[in-house]
């Protein structure tokens, strides 16, 4: 009688836990390679992110990109609020893949779905793929 009581009260907890961890799933970004980005950006509904300095951004950028800087944490915040649509996706990359990190977990929390360069436009570029000045 004892360790029936014992098994039920463990498979109930059990069974709470794991509908506990279920209910819990953190939303995430997906990291993409610098063909599945490009495939990803003809689509004329996803907003592309370009999170670099200015001066990054001047020296050569993915073609229809917007950009605003990570580095600036508020004015990040309100030009996201204003500039992008929660409604579509958003295809973020930086440099090497850092700060678009920093970005997309930023976006996520906000409520946007996200995707990031891998490895950011260098790869873009030692890729040949196209940039703009």
């Amino acid at each position: 009688m004892i360790k029936t009581i014992y098994l039920t009260f463990f498979v109930c907890a059990f069974s709470l836990g794991l509908w506990a961890c279920a209910g819990n799933k953190k939303a995430e970004y997906k990291n993409l390679t610098s063909a599945q980005f490009e495939e990803l950006i003809k689509d004329s509904n996803v907003q592309l992110l370009d999170v670099r300095t200015l001066e990054e951004y001047t020296e050569g950028h993915i073609p229809g990109c917007i950009n605003i800087d990570v580095k600036d944490e508020a004015g990040f915040l309100v030009a996201v609020d204003e500039l992008l649509d929660k409604s579509k996706k958003i295809a973020v990359y930086c440099r090497s893949g850092r700060r678009s990190r920093t970005a997309a977990e930023i976006l996520i929390k906000k409520g946007f779905k996200v995707y990031n360069l891998d490895k950011g436009i260098l790869n873009w570029i030692e890729e040949g793929r196209e940039i703009e000045q």
